[in-house]
């Protein structure tokens, strides 16, 4: 099956950057990357040393309800937005592995579709939950802090 793996929308990142509020009401924090896995979520690659970058609460829901988490993510200050394709992202292909977790339509998470997998299963394990009628969306999360990196789509 293939797959399309997406970067947040270009419009809700050129809203952030431009002074709007993140998902707790607040402007994004602008700070310096350190250059040590601080993976932007518009381009999909790590911010390099030294590079401007914001720091922003996002919630990757289209409204709150109890399944809408709300995390910290990084964003390039002034990068490109990837493309959404069926390649691994440079900030997945760089990581040995992912919490992955299967949304329903309302955008309730699926019990029993979250797991840890190793990256070079990641393409596999996201179309094995894409396969199942119940699982809308995959989201990949990173596999130390939980934070939100990106949404898995059937392509």
């Amino acid at each position: 099956m293939p797959l399309r793996f997406s970067a947040l929308p270009a419009v809700e990142v050129a809203r952030v950057r431009a002074g709007g509020p993140d998902a707790n009401g607040q402007p994004a924090e602008r700070r310096v990357s350190d250059g040590d896995g601080a993976p932007c979520r518009c381009c999909l690659r790590d911010i390099p040393e030294g590079r401007d970058m914001l720091v922003l609460a996002w919630r990757p829901f289209p409204a709150l309800q109890p399944y809408a988490e709300t995390g910290p993510i990084f964003l390039c200050a002034d990068c490109v937005r990837r493309p959404d394709g069926a390649d691994l992202p440079p900030i997945v292909a760089s990581r040995p592995r992912f919490l992955i977790r299967g949304y329903d339509a309302d955008d309730r998470i699926a019990y029993g579709a979250g797991r840890m997998v190793e990256t070079p299963a990641l393409a596999a394990a996201c179309e094995t939950l894409l396969a199942e009628a119940r699982i809308a969306y995959v989201h990949l999360r990173s596999a130390t802090n939980g934070c939100y990196q990106l949404r898995v789509d059937r392509a």
